[in-house]
């Protein structure tokens, strides 16, 4: 009879570390873990880091001080827990994690994590000898990570997170990816359609495929030439089973003919986009390296609703980033009162150890910018606040995800990504509904179930 050992993760960040982590689950199951929703009595621990946000390093040494007794009590009992940091913070970190955190066992970056039972063996091997682990691993391998892992198996049905690009090539003055994820790599199209056809094998309908720069995407297509994000959208849309397609993040300077063919003609594809554009000004931009200007922005955008109307957008604001004048910002109003998001992502700039933003001296204020955040937040929740209202009335497919919190409420995401709660039996969880909504709030929409349908949305 095989032991069961507790694994506790917590994730940082974005999608891909919500795949990456779900990855490195998959990874351990057959070495008998088994998912902890506490850490106190794991007998591993993964953080699985994020190195984007601001402060990212200090919430990872506070999070590992509290963890830190925890171990203790297990060590006190005569067992051992493993404690691991993986991810981007711990890709640009490296060993300075276990010297400023003895208690910190493994160290691992976003590219390594393929190899963790040989990584766990070799803990267990180091711990016989000193008494003591201590495993880094932060290179970049040559081989791909893609090729050692075992089929997804998420708990979570409905939908999943399909990783087919990592890595970024275009530099953001602010931007850690490049140095924390590497250079842009594409999976084989026969690769991403295996793991797509896995999935909904196992029930999925909606998979999101995921990359730091998914519009770059360049993998070997299946006539061994180069397919673009356009072409890989097609053959998504032909997995028999697969009722809903997503794609995250993208980049301006990516979109090409054949992703707005996608948008188009493809069903499948929900009609939610989200295209990072971080500031209005032209100077700003160039300043941030975004190979972008505004003009051409709305021009992507103009373009998306001349084939696709009824599509919603989504994007990512920094505020406050080196030399932003009064007129830069108010140029980034200007951007979202023109073109009107129902969802996005707004931060204060905030230093990146090693990028070039970082060498500029002429910092803005921090109260400036905290004041330049609000405003650009409130203007972000109005519009966000009123598209949500509009749906009220309407009728629209959800795809059934988690129970509420609520006896008999279930809640799912609607095409435009929203949250949606609906009273609605619990045999329905994974399945798609169409459902009348009948409020709005900041965040989500309420509804009533009128029909179960495995529909497309149009």
């Amino acid at each position: 009879m095989s032991i069961i050992k507790k694994l506790f993760v917590k994730t940082y960040g974005c999608q891909m570390n919500m795949y990456d982590s779900d990855r490195m689950i998959d990874l351990l199951k057959p070495l008998g873990y088994q998912l902890s929703d506490t850490p106190e009595n794991a007998d591993m621990i993964i953080l699985n880091t994020c190195h984007i946000r601001e402060k990212a390093e200090h919430k990872l040494y506070s999070d590992i001080g509290r963890l830190e007794p925890y171990k203790e009590a297990k060590a006190a009992k005569g067992e051992y827990m493993i404690l691991a940091v993986a991810g981007c913070v711990a890709q640009a970190e490296g060993e300075e994690i276990s010297r400023r955190k003895p208690v910190v066992d493994m160290v691992f970056g976003p590219q390594s994590y393929h190899k963790l039972p040989e990584m766990i063996a070799q803990a267990h091997r180091t711990l016989s000898k000193n008494g003591k682990p201590s495993v880094l691993d932060v290179d970049f391998p040559t081989e791909s990570k893609f090729d050692s892992l075992p089929a997804p198996n998420p708990d979570h049905k409905g939908s999943a997170f399909l990783s087919v690009q990592e890595g970024c090539d275009k530099f953001c003055t602010f931007c850690v990816v490049p140095y924390t994820r590497g250079s842009e790599f594409s999976r084989p199209v026969a690769d991403i359609l295996k793991e797509a056809k896995h999935l909904v094998s196992i029930g999925v309908k909606e998979i999101t495929l995921l990359g730091q720069n998914v519009t770059a995407y360049h993998g070997v297509g299946l006539d061994d030439k180069e397919w673009s994000m356009g072409r890989l959208l097609f053959a998504m849309a032909e997995v028999p089973g697969l009722e809903r397609i997503r794609y995250t993040t993208s980049h301006p300077q990516d979109m090409h003919k054949e992703l707005y063919t996608a948008h188009k003609d493809i069903p499948h594809l929900m009609p939610y986009f989200h295209l990072p554009v971080q500031s209005g000004s032209d100077k700003i931009l160039k300043a941030m390296n975004r190979k972008h200007t505004a003009a051409e922005y709305r021009d992507i955008i103009y373009k998306l609703r001349e084939i696709r109307p009824d599509i919603a957008l989504s994007s990512d604001f920094i505020v406050g980033f080196p030399d932003e004048t009064d007129q830069d910002f108010e140029d980034t109003l200007q951007l979202v009162r023109d073109i009107k998001y129902v969802q996005a992502y707004s931060f204060k700039y905030s230093m990146r150890p090693g990028t070039p933003a970082a060498l500029i001296h002429s910092q803005v204020n921090e109260d400036i910018k905290d004041n330049r955040l609000q405003i650009l937040q409130e203007l972000l929740r109005e519009q966000q606040l009123e598209f949500n209202i509009s749906m009220v009335g309407k009728q629209t497919t959800v795809l059934l995800e988690k129970e509420g919190r609520h006896p008999g409420q279930l809640i799912g995401k609607s095409p435009f990504l929203q949250s949606v709660y609906l009273e609605a039996p619990k045999r329905l969880l994974g399945q798609i509904v169409t459902v009348e909504i009948e409020g709005g709030t900041q965040n989500s929409l309420a509804g009533k179930m009128v029909t179960q349908e495995h529909i497309h949305y149009a």
